[in-house]
């Protein structure tokens, strides 16, 4: 059984997008590909920036299913030009996750679909009901 998981401060942009922030599906959390946009629409212009506001977005919907950080077992990030933007986006990473990191897959894409977006992640977090 798939329930939407939707933040109150989320709201307006799902039904924008017609997209779910999250989706749980038993104990398991799915949560739609977060970008750094500004609550504006604008995007930051470095990686660094752009990575804290996406995870900023993260903890948000995580914290919408009683769940944070420490729930996540694993993350993809997209970059675009992933030697310039890695170093900046694993440092906030390492910031906002204590060790062990989740398993993490990081690619290297030819754009998002955000214009001038740098990094998306995709999280999958273990967050039994309660």
């Amino acid at each position: 059984m798939r329930q939407a998981i939707v933040p109150q401060a989320l709201k307006q942009a799902a039904a924008a997008t017609g997209f779910s922030p999250a989706i749980r599906a038993g104990d398991f959390l799915f949560l739609t590909g977060a970008t750094g946009g500004r609550e504006d629409g604008s995007m930051p212009e470095s990686a660094a920036d752009q990575a804290r506001k996406a995870l900023d977005k993260v903890q948000t919907v995580l914290a919408a299913a009683d769940a944070n950080e420490t729930h996540v077992v694993e993350m993809t990030s997209y970059h675009v030009n992933i030697s310039a933007t890695f170093a900046a986006v694993q440092s906030v990473v390492e910031d906002v996750f204590s060790p062990p990191i989740p398993a993490w897959t990081a690619v290297e894409v030819a754009g998002l679909r955000r214009p001038g977006a740098l990094v998306e992640f995709r999280i999958v977090a273990h967050a039994p009901e309660v």
